[in-house]
């Protein structure tokens, strides 16, 4: 298995006794080895499993209010992957989100975090909750909603009743294990009243995936601080690159799996930009993938090629930006095609399916059995001419 292969060949440095350091790879640090057989890429099943949901597209759009509003969940629905609906975002504090998001827009950039502060501070309304389910209930697709861990139990039963089929609790990091004296949420118990799938993140760590596991969610979130507007692995300073990441969150699902005989996948949420990032997620152990910034680029996304993470609107320690990716493309282009773009920036299904092709890999599941080396030369030998032409 390419997971138990790569992770084996890390060698750990102790230091200060119990303290450990050890090498952390992300995408740009390894490249995926060609299989002995080669299959045809139309041959190739791209599809995965979320509880009762089967997806053609195996990529979901961050719950970010920049990327994802009700019109652009049914848009990515219906060409077979899923949309994420943040609940503490500004579809649900305001009748018409597209006033705040105009405003956002046009804001000057030494002024746009204390506006997102501002723009956040109303409360956020349980109608509204209602009304964006039911919203993308009508277009006849999935609805997943996400919520932080503090406002899971309180919206949880709403978005349910309301129509939702798939439940997200997410925070920068989340554990099993967690103290709080202004909330209390208990995974395990939240996991058997939710009636729907209930995924968690996100988290890093061999055994805060393998505990996240043990409390009975239906997918987990792997990802600290890669996406392109999140600032916590500067503010915070906490993080491990998504190849390594992924890797030690799929050695924990192979090991829960060995002694339940449950299977929980795993979406590597972040730090993705072209379809090589995306094979290569695959190839750690990914069963999906979850991305902002190339959506907030479609000219279906909100945010009018505008992209903040969640964290960013934070009251006294903002953990991300606003960045500006602009409109350069459409869910279409992205997604399938066609291209005339070289950097594998569009097409991610194309270079996905073709990868799988190349390294003989007829489902994602024979993905993850796919070689990998540490090769950090593998974007620039022989490339001299296109570096140069960067510049």
């Amino acid at each position: 298995m390419a997971t138990e292969r790569l992770a084996s060949s890390v060698e750990e440095t102790h230091v200060g006794g119990s303290a450990r350091l050890r090498p952390a790879y992300g995408f740009d640090d390894v490249a995926l080895v060609p299989g002995a057989l080669t299959i045809d890429p139309e041959d190739v099943d791209l599809s995965w499993q979320l509880g009762p949901h089967r997806f053609a597209v195996p990529i979901l759009a961050s719950a970010m209010d920049g990327v994802v509003d009700p019109p652009f969940a049914i848009a990515l629905g219906r060409l077979g992957g899923l949309a994420v609906l943040n609940l503490d975002g500004l579809q649900t504090r305001y009748d018409d989100p597209a006033e705040p998001l105009a405003a956002i827009t046009e804001a000057a950039p030494e002024r746009a975090t204390v506006l997102l502060q501002e723009l956040y501070q109303p409360p956020v309304r349980q109608d509204l909750i209602r009304r964006r389910i039911q919203e993308i209930k009508d277009g006849g697709v999935v609805a997943a909603v996400s919520t932080i861990p503090a406002n899971a139990a309180a919206y949880g039963r709403v978005a349910v009743d309301a129509g939702a089929d798939i439940f997200v609790v997410q925070s920068t990091v989340t554990s099993a294990q967690h103290r709080s004296r202004g909330y209390s949420l208990s995974l395990p118990d939240f996991c058997r009243w939710m009636p729907v799938p209930v995924v968690v993140g996100n988290s890093v760590a061999y055994s805060a995936a393998l505990e996240l596991m043990e409390t009975g969610i239906a997918a987990l979130l792997v990802g600290v601080g890669p996406g392109a507007a999140c600032t916590s692995r500067e503010v915070l300073g906490v993080g491990v690159p998504q190849v390594t990441a992924t890797l030690d969150s799929a050695l924990a699902r192979r090991d829960y799996r060995a002694r339940t005989g449950r299977y929980v996948p795993i979406i590597t949420d972040g730090g993705m930009r072209t379809g090589g990032d995306v094979c290569k997620a695959f190839a750690s152990g990914a069963d999906a993938v979850m991305i902002g910034s190339p959506f907030a680029q479609t000219a279906e996304a909100p945010g009018q090629g505008n992209h903040w993470g969640m964290a960013t609107p934070h009251a006294s320690l903002p953990r991300g930006t606003r960045i500006k990716v602009g409109v350069n493309t459409t869910l279409q282009q992205l997604l399938f095609g066609p291209t005339s773009r070289t950097d594998g920036t569009q097409n991610l299904m194309g270079a996905l399916r073709t990868c799988m092709g190349v390294c003989g890999a007829a489902d994602v599941g024979e993905m993850h059995a796919v070689d990998m080396v540490i090769a950090p030369s593998i974007k620039t030998e022989g490339k001299l001419w296109q570096i140069a032409r960067a510049f």
